[in-house]
């Protein structure tokens, strides 16, 4: 039998060889390395930020429910009876908390909306002119409280009138109400005073149109 060419070699060589043929094991798998924070993908991110932007949209929606149920609400100006200072579709904010709780009362001079007596289905926007216990009197179109001329000067002369009433005295829980455009208006001297419960808020501010923007005085 032929001999193995390697068979040749010195003892010490072919040891040498022979350890060599060894197969050697390749390393067990290792734990992938995580990115660095600026190699993450950019999606983690934008979740993120999409669930704070929907939660921050959430909460101001609340926030504006609670302020328009509770405290303010729009409303829409019809006609002409409380003209200059408010005008035919003007929009405005009422106060709908300033009533409640007794934490203002209803003062002369108060632009009001209220429920009208006539048709509670109607809103009426006028000023208070008489509280609980005045005496009202108009006098060719001049207004009397508790026998004094009132000052009005949100009633300019091109919207007075010549109208009179006689005396009548406001009841209790009840508001005399006249409208601002004196010759137009529909109002106390017509169909008599209005219930406290009927007032449900206060003229606060004028929001549109921009250029009249501004707090109501």
């Amino acid at each position: 039998m032929k001999r193995r060419r390697y068979e040749t070699i010195p003892e010490p060589i072919r040891h040498i060889i022979k350890q060599m043929d060894v197969p050697v094991k390749p390393p067990e798998s290792l734990p992938p390395t995580p990115d660095p924070p600026e190699r993450r993908s950019g999606s983690a991110v934008n979740a993120g930020a999409t669930i704070s932007w929907l939660r921050d949209l959430m909460v101001s929606v609340l926030i504006a429910a609670v302020v328009i149920l509770f405290l303010y609400q729009p409303v829409r100006v019809e006609g002409t009876s409380m003209m200059p200072g408010l005008i035919d579709q003007e929009r405005i904010f009422i106060n709908k908390f300033a009533y409640r709780f007794g934490f203002s009362d209803i003062s002369r001079g108060d632009t009001v909306v209220f429920w009208y007596p006539g048709d509670p289905s109607k809103s009426f926007i006028k000023r208070i002119i008489g509280i609980p216990g005045d005496k009202v009197q108009v006098t060719d179109g001049r207004v009397f409280v508790n026998d004094v001329a009132l000052d009005e000067p949100y009633v300019p002369e091109a919207y007075a009138d010549h109208v009179s009433t006689p005396p009548r005295v406001v009841p209790a829980d009840e508001y005399y109400v006249l409208g601002d455009h004196r010759s137009s208006s529909n109002d106390s001297r017509v169909w008599g005073t209005v219930p406290r419960h009927f007032i449900y808020g206060k003229a606060s501010f004028v929001y549109w149109p921009l250029d009249r923007l501004g707090v109501l005085r």
